[in-house]
C-alpha cells in the first residue's frame, strides 16, 4: 500500500509540474485533475484496474475511466466508479470539484464515514454512495445540497437520526433511498419541510421510530413509499396517503402500526385508496392490524396487483366485492382471523395467479369457480375449516404448481380429474377426512417433484402401480389411512424419492426387497401395518437410508447393526417379535447347529463347485447387467460410456516439450492461478493448443490432490466435463493438461461486466446442470466436485460450458459386496470443502462432502450469474449470503420486479428487445426460484441434480419455443 501511495505522490507532482509547463489546462481542470488523485491515493483495493488509466500522465483527465466534463467549459461533472470494486476510504478532497454534479460510487467495498465536505459540492445534483460499508452518521451538512434531487445511500452500516436539514430548505430532492442501514429516531419532517418533487422515499430496514410524519402529505407527486422493516407506530397514516393521487406502491410491513379506532376500524385507510388511479401495490403484512375487512376493499383501483394483509389479527369474513380488483394477479390474507366462507366472486379474478388464505378460520365448501382462474399457480387454503369435497373443477388450473388444502375438514374423495393439473409439483391433502381410492390418474402424475401428502385420511384400497411414474418426486407421506394390499415393488421406478412414509395403514405381505436399491431414499418408515418375512438385505446394505422405522408389524429372522443399521436402535424394531439381533432390548439369535448339513456339504464339495460358480456368477452378471440397463436408460442425452471400457490410453509427453510449449511457463503465457498452482497456455507441437495446469507441489496436500484429479478424469466422459489430454509427473513436477477453451471462463464473462444474454445464461446453466448430474448419477464412479464456482466452468468455441477441476473431488466407490462407502483414494481431511460463498452450510459443522453440497453450489452459481455480485461481495456488502439477500429481495415484489429489470438492462446493455421482455423475465425469475431452491439450509430438501437438469432443458424448451413463436408471428406480419 505504501508504494502505491508513493507513486500516485510522484505521479501527481510529475502531472502538476507537466501541466504548468504545457499550459494547456485551465486552473479549474488542474484543480479537479488534484482532488482525483487524492481520492485515488485513498484506494487500497482496485482489483478490476479502474484507476489504471488515472495513473498515466499521457491520459487527459477528461479521458478517466469515470470521469466526464462539459465540452463547453472543459470542467469535470460526473464521477461514475459504480460497481468497481474498489477498496478503501472516500477523500474529502473529491469536495474541491466544485463543477461536479453527479458522484457515484455505489456497489464497492468503501468504508470509514462519509466525507461531510461533500456537503460544499452545491451544484451536485446526483449522490449514490450505496451498496458499500460506509458507517457512522448521515453529515447534517448535506443540507447545503440544495440542487440535489437523487440521493442514495442505501445498503451501508449508517446509524443515528437522520438530518433534519437533508429533508428541509430545499425543492428539488425527487428521490431518496437510505434503506437498509441502522438509522433510528424519527422521519425528520414537519411542518417547515415540504417536498413537492419527491417521487420515491426508500427508508426500509432500519429502526426508524414514531408516526408517518403528517409533513409528508405536502409530497403530492409521490409514487413510491417503503417503510417496511422498521418500529414506526400509530394509526395507518389514510389522511396523508389521500394526497398522493400518482402513488403506485406502498410498503408498510412489518411495522407497529393500528388501524383506526383503537386498532378496530381499518375502513378509514382503505377509503383513502379509492382515488388513486394508478395505485399497484399494498404491502401492510405483521403489523397486528384490527378490524373487519371493509367493503371498500373492492373500491380500491383497479390497477391494483398486489395485496399483502397477512400476518395481522384482521377478522370477518372476505368480502364479495373484492372481485372487483381485476388486475390483481397476488392475493395474500393468511394467518389472520378471518372466518366465513370463500366467496365463489374470487374465480371471476382471471389474472390471480397466487391466492394465499391458509391459517384462518374459513369455513364452507371450497367454490367451484376458483377452477375458472386460468393462470393461477399456487392455491394455498391450509390450516382452516374448510368442508365438503375437492371441486372437480380444478382440473382446469392447467398452471396450477401448488395444491395446499390441508389441515381442513374436506370429505368425500380425490378427484380423479387432478391428473389433469399437468403442472403440479406439491399436492398436500393431509389432515382431512378424504375417503375412496388413490385415483390411478393423480397416481401418474409424473409432474410432482416436490411432495405428495395424503396423510391423516380414511384413504382405502391398494396403492396404484402408476405411482411408479412420480419419478421425480422428492417425498411420498401415504400414512396414517386405511390402505391395504402389497406394497409394490414397482415404487423402485421413483428414483428421485428420498422420504416414504406408509405407516399407519393395513399393508401386508413381505417389504419389498427393490425399496433399498431406491438411489436417494433416505428416510422410510412402514410401521404399524401388518408386513411380514424378514427384513431386506438392500435396506441395511443402501449407503443413502438414515432413518428408519419397521415397529409393529409381523418381521421374523435375523437383523445387524452394520451399514444402514449402524445407527438405530430398538425403537426401529419394537412390535417384532420374530425379529432376533444385537440391539439392546431384542432378544438374541441363537446358533443351530444341523447334523443334515456335514451330510449336504459332503456331496456338494465332492460335485457341486461348478454348480455354486454358476449360482453365484449367474447374479452378479445379471445384476451388472441390469445395472448397466438402468444408467444407460436414465440418463437420457447423456454420453454412453461403455460399462468396463478400457482406460483410455493418453500419449506421453515430456517435460521439456511442455516447457517449449508455454515459452517456459512465462508470465506471458499465465491465463489463471489457483489454490494449488498456475494455469499456463501453450501450444504443442502438432499445433494443438492447450492449458496445462501446473501444481504448486510446495504444497502440502498437492501429491493427493493430483493423483484425485488424475483418477477421476480419466474414468469419465461427458460433453459437459472437460477431459484430459494427457498429464506429466516428475518428482517435483505435476502437470495436467487439457485442450485450451477458446472463451476462457464463465468469471471472465461475468467480471468486470457481464457479457452473456438470457439464452446464453439458461444454456450455461443447463450445461453445467448435465455435467453435474453425470458425475453424480451416470459416472461409473460417483463423484462430489467439492468447489463448483465461475472460474471451474470453461466456453468453447460454442460457448458450450464444460466443468473442470476436480482438484479436491471426492470419489466415491459404492462396494458391491459391503454395506459402506470407501474412498478410492485418501480423503481431503483438512481441505475445505470448496470456495469461500459457494460452500454448503452443512460443511461448516463438519459434515462430510456430498452430493447435496454441490446442490448448494450450484445455486450460488445460479443466483451469481442472475445478480451479476459474487457471493463474497453480497456477504461483505449486505453481511448475509447470496442466497439470503435474495431471499429476502423474493419477499418484497416491488424489489424483485426492479431487480429482474436490473438484470435484464445488464444482459442487453444496448437495449431491451421488446418483443422477449415476458419471456426473459419470467426465465430470470424462474432462476432465481431455481437458486434458491438449491441453496436450503436443509440439505434433504434440496432438489438432486438430475432434475435440476431436466428444469433447465425445460427452461431451454421454453426459450426455444418463445423464440420460434415470436419469429413466425413476424413473418408473417
Amino acid at each position: 500500500m505504501g508504494l502505491f501511495r508513493l507513486a500516485v505522490f510522484l505521479f501527481f507532482c510529475l502531472d502538476t509540474v507537466h501541466s504548468t509547463v504545457l499550459g494547456k489546462e485551465n486552473a479549474g481542470i488542474v484543480n479537479g485533475k488534484k482532488s482525483l488523485i487524492s481520492f485515488m491515493s485513498g484506494i487500497v483495493s482496485d482489483p478490476q484496474n479502474a484507476l489504471d488509466s488515472w495513473k498515466s500522465p499521457g491520459v487527459h483527465v477528461c479521458d478517466w475511466l469515470g470521469v466526464r466534463c462539459n465540452n463547453a467549459s472543459d470542467m469535470i461533472v460526473e464521477v461514475d466508479l459504480s460497481g468497481r470494486s474498489l477498496g478503501g476510504t472516500i477523500s474529502p478532497a473529491l469536495a474541491n470539484i466544485s463543477s461536479l454534479q453527479i458522484l457515484d460510487l455505489s456497489g464497492n467495498f468503501l468504508v470509514g464515514r462519509i466525507p461531510k465536505e461533500i456537503g460544499h459540492l452545491v451544484q451536485l445534483r446526483q449522490l449514490s454512495l450505496s451498496g458499500n460499508f460506509l458507517e457512522d452518521h448521515i453529515p447534517s451538512e448535506f443540507g447545503s445540497l440544495h440542487n440535489l434531487d437523487y440521493l442514495d445511500l442505501g445498503s451501508n452500516h449508517l446509524e443515528g437520526e437522520i438530518p433534519s436539514s437533508l429533508f428541509c430548505n430545499r425543492t428539488s430532492l425527487g428521490y431518496v433511498d437510505l434503506s437498509n442501514n441502522s438509522l433510528g429516531g424519527q422521519i425528520p419532517l414537519n411542518k417547515g419541510c415540504i417536498l413537492k418533487e419527491l417521487k420515491f422515499l426508500l427508508l426500509w430496514s432500519n429502526k426508524l421510530v414514531g408516526k408517518v410524519p403528517l409533513a409528508l402529505s405536502n409530497s403530492t407527486k409521490l409514487k413510491w413509499l417503503d417503510l417496511g422493516l422498521n418500529m414506526l407506530s400509530g394509526e395507518l397514516p389514510s389522511e396523508i396517503v389521500s394526497n398522493w393521487p400518482q402513488l403506485q406502491f406502498l410498503y408498510l410491513s412489518y411495522n407497529n402500526f393500528t388501524s383506526h379506532d383503537g386498532n378496530t376500524n381499518l375502513e378509514p385507510f382503505f377509503a383513502s385508496l379509492v382515488n388513486l388511479s394508478h395505485f399497484q401495490e399494498l404491502e401492510l403484512a405483521g403489523n397486528n392490524l384490527g378490524g373487519k375487512l371493509p367493503h371498500s376493499i373492492g373500491d380500491l383501483p383497479t390497477s391494483l396487483q398486489q395485496l399483502h394483509l397477512e400476518k395481522n389479527l384482521i377478522y370477518g369474513s372476505i368480502p364479495p366485492h373484492i372481485s372487483n380488483l381485476v388486475n390483481l394477479n397476488f392475493l395474500k390474507l393468511s394467518s389472520n382471523l378471518i372466518n366465513g366462507s370463500i366467496p365463489p366472486s374470487l374465480g371471476h379474478m382471471n389474472r390471480l395467479e397466487r391466492i394465499y388464505l391458509s391459517n384462518n378460520s374459513l369455513s364452507g365448501e371450497i367454490p367451484s369457480t376458483l377452477g375458472g382462474i386460468q393462470h393461477l399457480g399456487l392455491l394455498d387454503l391450509s390450516r382452516n375449516k374448510l368442508s365438503g369435497p375437492i371441486p372437480n373443477s380444478f382440473a382446469n388450473l392447467t398452471q396450477l404448481r401448488r395444491l395446499l388444502l390441508y389441515d381442513n375438514q374436506l370429505s368425500g374423495t380425490i378427484p380423479p380429474s387432478l391428473g389433469k393439473c399437468v403442472n403440479l409439483e406439491i399436492l398436500d391433502l393431509s389432515h382431512n377426512n378424504i375417503t375412496g381410492l388413490i385415483p390411478e390418474e393423480v397416481a401418474a402424475l409424473s409432474s410432482l417433484k416436490l411432495y405428495l401428502n395424503l396423510s391423516n385420511n380414511n384413504l382405502h384400497g391398494s396403492l396404484p402401480l402408476k405411482l411408479s411414474k412420480m419419478d421425480m418426486v422428492l417425498a411420498i407421506d401415504l400414512s396414517m389411512n386405511n390402505l391395504s394390499g402389497s406394497i409394490p415393488p414397482q415404487l423402485e421406478s421413483c428414483i428421485a424419492l428420498e422420504y416414504l412414509n406408509l405407516s399407519g395403514n393395513s399393508f401386508e405381505g413381505p417389504l419389498p426387497y427393490s425399496l433399498g436399491r431406491l438411489l436417494y431414499i433416505r428416510a422410510l418408515d412402514v410401521s404399524s401395518n401388518q408386513l411380514t418375512g424378514t427384513i431386506p438385505q438392500s435396506m441395511q446394505l443402501s449407503p443413502s437410508l438414515k432413518e428408519l422405522n419397521f415397529s409393529f408389524n409381523r418381521f421374523s429372522g435375523k437383523v445387524s447393526n452394520k451399514g444402514a443399521f449402524s445407527n438405530l436402535t430398538i425403537d426401529s424394531f419394537l412390535g417384532n417379535g420374530g425379529l432376533c439381533g444385537p440391539f439392546k432390548g431384542m432378544q438374541q439369535c441363537h446358533k443351530k447347529c444341523s447334523y443334515h448339513l456335514v451330510f449336504l456339504l459332503i456331496p456338494v464339495s465332492l460335485f457341486g463347485t461348478p454348480l455354486l460358480c454358476i449360482l453365484f456368477r449367474y447374479p452378479m452378471v445379471m445384476k451388472s447387467r441390469v445395472k448397466k440397463r438402468f444408467a444407460i436408460a436414465s440418463r437420457g442425452d447423456f454420453e454412453d460410456l461403455e460399462e468396463g471400457a478400457k482406460e483410455v490410453k493418453y500419449p506421453r509427453i515430456t517435460y521439456e516439450q511442455l516447457k517449449e510449449a508455454t515459452g517456459g511457463f512465462s508470465a506471458t503465457s499465465l491465463i489463471g492461478s489457483g489454490r494449488f498452482g498456475q494455469v499456463y497456455e501453450g501450444m504443442l507441437q502438432d499445433n494443438t493448443r492447450v492449458a496445462v495446469k501446473v501444481l504448486d507441489t510446495t504444497h502440502g496436500e498437492i501429491s493427493r490432490s493430483f493423483r484425485r484429479e488424475c483418477q477421476i478424469l480419466k474414468k469419465i466422459r461427458h460433453r459437459n466435463l472437460i477431459r484430459i489430454i494427457t498429464i506429466c509427473c516428475r518428482p517435483e513436477f505435476n502437470a495436467l493438461v487439457f485442450p485450451l477453451m477458446p472463451n476462457g471462463s464463465l468469471e471472465s464473462h461475468l467480471y468486470p461486466s457481464q457479457r452473456l444474454n438470457v439464452v446464453q445464461l439458461v444454456r450455461i446453466c443447463s450445461d453445467v446442470a448435465e455435467g453435474m448430474a453425470y458425475l453424480h448419477h451416470y459416472s461409473p464412479v460417483k463423484v462430489v466436485h467439492c468447489d463448483l464456482k465461475p472460474s471451474n466452468i470453461l466456453l468453447d468455441e460454442d460457448m458450450t460450458a464444460l466443468v473442470t477441476d476436480f482438484g479436491i473431488s471426492r470419489l466415491v466407490q459404492i462396494d458391491e459386496n459391503t454395506s459402506t462407502s470407501t474412498s478410492s483414494f485418501s480423503s481431503t481431511h483438512a481441505l475445505l470443502c470448496g470456495s469461500v460463498g459457494y460452500i454448503a452450510p452443512e460443511y461448516g459443522m463438519g459434515k462430510a462432502a456430498s452430493s447435496e453440497g454441490d446442490v448448494y453450489s450450484f445455486g450460488v452459481l445460479v443466483l451469481e450469474m442472475v445478480s451479476g455480485r459474487r457471493p463474497t461481495e453480497v456477504l461483505s456488502h449486505e453481511g448475509s449470503s447470496l442466497s439470503e439477500w435474495l431471499k429476502k429481495l423474493y419477499t418484497q415484489p416491488h424489489h424483485l420486479q426492479n431487480f429482474v429489470q436490473q438484470t435484464l438492462q445488464r444482459c442487453y446493455p444496448f437495449g431491451l428487445p421488446n418483443p422477449h421482455n415476458k419471456e426473459w423475465k419470467d426465465v430470470i425469475l424462474e432462476l432465481i426460484e431455481l437458486g434458491l431452491i438449491c441453496t436450503q439450509h436443509n440439505p434433504s430438501t434440496r432438489p438432486n441434480m438430475h432434475d435440476i437438469a431436466q428444469e433447465m432443458e425445460r427452461l431451454k424448451d421454453y426459450l426455444t419455443k418463445s423464440t420460434l413463436t415470436r419469429h413466425s408471428s413476424q413473418s408473417q406480419h
